[in-house]
């Protein structure tokens, strides 16, 4: 019942927006860009905070318009840096948490833009990304840990702001091509031709790329840095397709197959596997 509701109601806002755009077309794509922009679901107050943050410290950092919401486990001079994916927060993290913290590391999570306790409407990659500077200024993590669309996030962060302290990557589930989850978007509503080619242009300058290189694939090929990229062949979300490509173009990174894990990829091997990949015998320079 609620996948027939919900298939009516993303066919109707769909055909609302094919509609209005032939009387008032600036309105229109304004209208289909919150719909692909604005998170739905992610968003957390205080006084209900899941009771995993609630073993943080937190800590709230004002940067201009920017209010970023961070969570720090504290422990020695190793930071990480957990940057969680779409309609989402730092909570997503409970899983994995215990295993990173048994390396005695200092754990920072942050919400991301319009999600958790962060501000904001809309939950772009280059906004997600400025967030991530800000806070990797402030904390200099050695190693960063994105999921999804955070992944991609963290992906691209590194490859446009090129942080000296990072170290290592970890990348779980990440898309790469913006044009397919542009695709999905459209496809979802059923948006027409014409729109489809309004909301292109209009991304075309919120990215200020062509929309074939804003990819993964084209961040990984960039980086200097150690990645391990894991995901599932059985993730519907993100297809596994999709990691075969940033694989193939990141130079120095291990790739992990799972099955049977979705698209979350929660599982006590794979977080072993991340511990070991962050915390092996080679030495940090904590002296950057």
């Amino acid at each position: 019942m609620k996948k027939t509701f919900y298939y009516l109601l993303t066919k109707s806002v769909g055909t609302y927006i094919n509609i209005l755009f032939y009387i008032f077309p600036n309105k229109a794509i304004q209208i289909a860009h919150s719909h692909f922009s604005e998170p739905k679901k992610g968003k957390i107050t205080v006084d209900d905070l899941p009771k995993t943050l609630q073993t943080a410290t937190l800590e709230t950092i004002l940067d201009n318009e920017n209010i970023i919401q961070t969570y720090i486990w504290k422990g020695n001079k190793t930071i990480i840096l957990l940057i969680h994916g779409w309609e989402s927060n730092s909570s997503r993290w409970k899983k994995m948490l215990p295993y990173l913290l048994e390396s005695g590391s200092t754990i920072i999570a942050i919400d991301g833009p319009g999600q958790g306790l962060s501000n904001g409407k809309e939950f772009t990659v280059p906004k997600y990304a400025e967030f991530i500077d800000i806070v990797s200024k402030k904390y200099q993590p050695q190693y960063i840990i994105g999921h999804s669309l955070g992944g991609k996030t963290s992906l691209y962060f590194q490859y446009k702001y090129q942080s000296p302290t990072i170290q290592k990557m970890v990348i779980l589930g990440a898309p790469s091509d913006f044009l397919i989850i542009l695709k999905n978007f459209t496809n979802l509503l059923s948006l027409n031709q014409k729109v489809i080619k309004e909301l292109e242009k209009k991304y075309r300058n919120i990215l200020e790329v062509d929309l074939t290189q804003f990819a993964s694939k084209q961040f990984a090929k960039k980086l200097k840095v150690a990645g391990l990229l894991a995901h599932d062949v059985d993730d519907t979300i993100v297809l596994f397709s999709e990691a075969k490509k940033i694989a193939a173009a990141w130079q120095d990174v291990q790739f992990e197959q799972t099955q049977g894990l979705g698209h979350k990829l929660h599982d006590a091997d794979l977080y072993r596997k991340v511990s070991d990949f962050l915390f092996d015998k080679t030495p940090l320079n904590l002296n950057l």
